[in-house]
């Protein structure tokens, strides 16, 4: 038996055909949707037109993403959160005219966010407020310093009232961060005037860069009209003045490159440490690479959704030395529990290789209760159309063991992260650790769907209902209207649970790559362990 760090236990065979057809058709499927994939990351990168990033560079002005670029390490990582935000939504930017995400600043990790003002004016909109409350959480429940880099003409008038009532919060955000001890700092390279102006005004730490920030609440145009002072933008809310006599400027940056060093200085300062204890072997790098191949995921996981897969062979490709110890591997094996490492980080794994029966749901909570107990994060990896329905299995407490399955889900004390990697229906996407139950990062893979059920069941359930409901009344149906109503609301279900309809809305925190599932896991667990990572007593009133 091969000895690991410590550990005893043997690599699990993979049982995959790499040279099967099956295997070799699947995989061109996967890989024509990660194609698309990209094509639509790269997409969300565009900073707008030329005419306009030429007038910026002209200003002596740094676009966002360099901007972002120049404030992380030399070779830092940086996991670009939510990116796909708003896409394909009307009257909305991709990201919400920002750059978001994770990266190291003088070896911290922190929340990085910058509005792109070559892009609508960086103005925000409804997108940018849902993407910037799911980053606001993100950085919360993970304990990370906050940097923004902001240069926005404020909100999208024509959007008010879906940017006004919910933006709010952004602001309470920065109060409670503080009041946490969590650090927050905004770098203004130009305007943010109005709502925005309390970005810096309730930021820990301020610079504002030398003639081109400027911060006030209402502009030259709208004090003439309220109070008929005549003032220029610069006297009544540039860097100088701030810096000078309102003292809103903590610094005064003399160009965009002092003020982002400006704030790594602060960063560096904080003598920011983890509250969580990281394994020596994730800091020594003593971890071995998975056995397989990371590239044969896509020859596994399907690219349509209704072939099944077995979610051990993916969990081989994602763990360290391919070593996977599996709990209960006999009862209840639709559901595939076990522990691994990744990265040399213990985990817990829950994984569906098919519907969810009563035992399944009894392993689960007691595997959930062992890891908490274990102070060991869970990975919850979805392939899962629900709990089984039917006379046999209402008898037999599904319900009950659905219920202390989800209970155990929700008062779940370790962090979870979840990645949604075939379907996602129901109960099972709540009792996986769905968006609702909060996980600490979700994310998808793109051939992934999410819905109440699929859209073919769904849409006969609502006709059998529909034919019930006439049959009772003694109304004739007619047959044409009901099958266009029925096909368009297949579609309407099909549209709504496809992946980058459900990332569009920050249903998850981005749709990846497969082959990427191991990387992406191990920057997220470090990112857990900024906060302790300790399990608790996580049961209330459940039905035995």
């Amino acid at each position: 038996m091969a000895t690991h760090l410590g550990h005893e236990t043997r690599p699990t065979k993979s049982k995959v055909n790499t040279k099967s057809a099956e295997f070799q058709a699947n995989y061109k499927e996967m890989l024509a949707l990660v194609d698309q994939l990209n094509e639509r990351l790269h997409e969300a990168t565009f900073q707008g037109e030329d005419r306009l990033l030429e007038l910026h560079h002209k200003r002596g002005s740094i676009l966002a993403r360099d901007r972002v670029e120049l404030l992380l390490d030399d070779d830092s990582p940086f996991m670009e959160l939510c990116p796909l935000a708003g896409y394909d939504q009307d009257e909305m930017t991709t990201g919400g005219s920002q750059v978001a995400g994770i990266g190291l600043v003088c070896g911290v990790q922190c929340m990085i966010s910058a509005t792109i003002p070559t892009l609508q004016g960086g103005a925000s909109n409804a997108t940018t407020v849902a993407r910037g409350e799911r980053l606001g959480r993100i950085a919360w429940e993970n304990r990370l310093p906050q940097i923004q880099l902001v240069q926005s003409a404020g909100a999208n008038l024509a959007q008010q009232s879906r940017v006004f009532h919910p933006g709010g919060s952004a602001f309470r955000n920065l109060a409670e961060r503080s009041k946490a001890g969590l650090p927050s700092v905004a770098v203004v390279f130009g305007s943010s005037t109005a709502g925005g102006a309390y970005i810096p005004g309730m930021s820990d730490y301020v610079v504002m860069v030398k003639g081109k920030a400027q911060v006030f609440l209402g502009g030259p145009p709208l004090v003439k009209m309220a109070t008929g002072e005549v003032t220029d933008a610069e006297s009544l809310g540039g860097a100088d003045m701030h810096a000078r006599k309102s003292g809103l400027a903590d610094q005064l940056a003399m160009d965009e490159y002092h003020a982002i060093q400006m704030a790594r200085e602060f960063v560096s300062g904080l003598n920011w440490q983890k509250q969580g204890t990281l394994p020596i072997r994730h800091l020594k790098g003593l971890f071995e690479e998975p056995l397989y191949d990371p590239e044969e995921i896509l020859g596994i996981v399907s690219a349509n959704i209704r072939i099944p897969f077995d979610a051990v062979e993916v969990i081989l490709r994602i763990v360290d030395g391919s070593r996977f110890t599996q709990f209960k591997p006999l009862y209840g094996p639709n559901l595939i529990c076990g522990w691994a490492t990744i990265h040399g980080i213990p985990v817990g794994i829950l994984a569906n290789n098919n519907v969810i029966f009563p035992p399944e749901a009894n392993k689960a909570t007691q595997f959930i209760q062992l890891c908490n107990m274990r102070d060991t994060p869970i990975l919850y990896l979805h392939n899962i159309t629900g709990f089984m329905v039917g006379k046999k299995y209402e008898e037999e407490g599904i319900i009950k063991a659905g219920a202390r399955f989800i209970n155990a889900v929700s008062n779940s004390q370790v962090p979870a992260i979840t990645i949604v990697m075939g379907a996602s229906y129901g109960a099972g996407n709540y009792a996986m650790a769905g968006r609702a139950y909060n996980p600490r990062f979700l994310f998808s893979y793109p051939n992934s769907r999410c819905s109440v059920m699929g859209a073919e069941q769904l849409t006969g359930v609502l006709d059998i209902v529909m034919r019930d409901s006439a049959a009772k009344a003694g109304r004739k149906i007619d047959e044409e209207k009901a099958k266009v109503a029925s096909s368009m609301f297949q579609a309407m279900v099909e549209a709504e649970s496809d992946v980058y309809w459900t990332s569009s809305r920050c249903i998850d925190d981005g749709i990846i790559d497969p082959r990427e599932t191991r990387t992406v896991l191990g920057f997220c667990l470090n990112v857990c362990y900024n906060t302790e990572v300790k399990g608790g007593n996580q049961y209330g009133v459940s039905r035995m």
